[in-house]
C-alpha cells in the first residue's frame, strides 16, 4: 500500500473535529462531530462534504459525441449545453466499470465526473476505446469539490453569491460564477437524496469556500459532514455506490438503475449482454429488505431463504431517519417480490428479515 492522498481541505478537518479513516486510498473524514447528528443536519437543515477526491476527465473534440455514446449506456444527444446527466460505463459482458456524471459544456466539451477509487482504471478504459478527433485529460488534480446538501442549501449559497441560484434546475450547471469571489462550477447535483449543490472549483478556491459556506451558514445549523452520514444519506436514498451495488459483476440492470441505459440507441460497450438480459430477464435483482429479528445487516452478510443462499447484502446499517435496522440485497430475481421473508446471516445466526419498497426515503417538496 501506497501513501494515502489527501484532498486539498486535508488542513481544515482538525479544526472542525474531522476523524479521518482510508477510503478507498484517501485520507477522508468518516465525520466531524457525529455520524446521526451529521445525517440529520443534510435532512433538517443542511450539511458540507468534501468530495475532492472524485475524479474529472475532460473530452474534448469534433468526434466527443460519438466517442461518449459508444463507451457509456445512456444516451448522450439527449443532454443539451449546461446540464448534467447520471450514466454508467460498462464492459462488453455487461459488468459495470464505473457509474458517473456526464457535463456537457458543448457538442465538442464534456467533463466526466467518476469514483475516486477508479480514476486511473477508467482513464485508461477510456483511452482504450477513445478514436480520431478526442481528446482525453485527467484534469482530477485541478478540481476541488463540494457538495451543500439539505433544505436549506439554497438559502445559504445565495447569500454568498449574485447568481440567482434558482434559476440552476436539477442536474442543470453553470460554469464561472462567483461564490463569495471564486470563479466555481455550480451543478444542482448530489448524493443525498435532498435538494443542494456540488461546486467545483480550484483547490485554492475549495478550501476558502469550505470555511466561507461554514461561517455563513453557522446561524442555520450547516455543519460540516463526512463519508458517514454520505454512506447512510445515499443509502436512504437507493443511491447506488461503486464497490457495492455496482460492481464489475453487477450490470446496471440488475442494481435497479435501469433509466440509465437506453437500448434504443445505437451500439455501445455493453449493449448486446444489457439487452440480452433485459430480453430474458435479470438473474439477480436489488430489494430492500427490513430486519424482524435484533440485527444490523452490513455488507457481503449471505441472504438465505429455507437453506438456499440466495444473494448477499450490498449495503446495511441502523437508518438514521427511520430509526430501523435495513438493507440493500442483490438476491437470486425469482425471490424478489414484495414482502417476502428471507433470512440473514449475522454472526454465523440466521435472523429473519423481510423485502420492502425502495427507495427508505423521499424527500418531501
Amino acid at each position: 500500500m501506497g501513501e494515502l492522498q489527501r484532498t486539498p481541505l486535508f488542513e481544515s478537518y482538525s479544526q472542525y473535529g474531522g476523524k479521518t479513516i482510508d477510503f478507498g486510498g484517501w485520507e477522508l473524514p468518516v465525520q466531524f462531530s457525529s455520524i446521526k447528528d451529521e445525517h440529520e443536519a443534510v435532512r433538517t437543515k443542511a450539511g458540507l462534504f468534501d468530495v475532492s477526491h472524485m475524479g474529472e476527465i475532460l473530452v474534448s473534440g469534433p468526434n466527443s459525441l460519438d466517442f461518449l455514446q459508444n463507451l457509456l449506456t445512456n444516451d448522450i444527444s439527449k443532454i443539451k449545453d449546461g446540464q448534467a446527466q447520471y450514466t454508467a460505463m460498462c464492459y462488453p459482458d455487461g459488468g459495470t466499470v464505473d457509474d458517473l456524471l456526464t457535463y456537457r459544456f458543448d457538442e465538442q466539451h464534456y467533463m466526466l465526473v467518476v469514483n475516486a477509487s477508479n480514476i486511473e482504471k477508467d482513464f485508461d478504459w477510456m483511452q482504450k476505446h477513445s478514436i480520431d478527433g478526442v481528446e482525453l485529460e485527467n484534469v482530477s488534480d485541478r478540481y476541488g469539490l463540494l457538495a451543500l446538501q439539505g433544505p436549506l442549501a439554497e438559502t445559504v449559497l445565495q447569500r454568498l453569491t449574485d447568481e440567482n441560484l434558482s434559476d440552476i434546475k436539477p442536474f442543470r450547471f453553470k460554469q464561472d460564477v462567483a461564490v463569495a469571489g471564486h470563479p466555481v462550477l455550480i451543478s444542482r447535483t448530489g448524493y443525498t437524496g435532498e435538494n443542494g449543490f456540488e461546486i467545483y472549483g480550484s483547490p485554492e478556491a475549495t478550501i476558502a469556500l469550505w470555511d466561507d459556506i461554514l461561517k455563513e451558514g453557522k446561524g442555520d445549523g450547516v455543519i460540516p459532514a463526512g463519508l458517514g452520514a454520505r454512506d447512510t444519506l445515499r443509502f436512504e436514498a437507493c443511491l447506488a455506490l461503486y464497490g457495492q451495488e455496482l460492481t464489475k459483476d453487477i450490470t446496471p440492470l440488475e442494481a435497479g438503475i435501469n433509466f440509465v441505459v437506453k437500448l434504443a440507441k445505437d451500439d455501445f460497450i455493453g449493449k448486446e449482454a444489457l439487452a440480452a438480459q433485459k430480453e430474458n430477464g435479470v438473474p439477480r435483482k436489488l430489494v430492500g429488505i427490513e430486519m424482524i429479528d435484533k440485527g444490523i445487516p452490513r455488507h457481503g452478510y449471505a441472504v438465505y431463504l429455507g437453506d438456499e443462499k440466495i444473494g448477499e447484502v450490498t449495503t446495511g446499517t441502523q437508518s438514521p431517519s427511520l430509526k430501523k435496522n435495513i438493507g440493500l440485497a442483490l438476491i437470486s430475481a425469482e425471490h424478489a417480490e414484495l414482502g417476502k421473508e428471507l433470512e440473514v446471516e449475522i454472526r454465523n445466526k440466521r435472523l429473519k428479515a423481510v423485502t420492502v419498497e425502495t427507495p427508505f426515503y423521499k424527500r418531501s417538496n
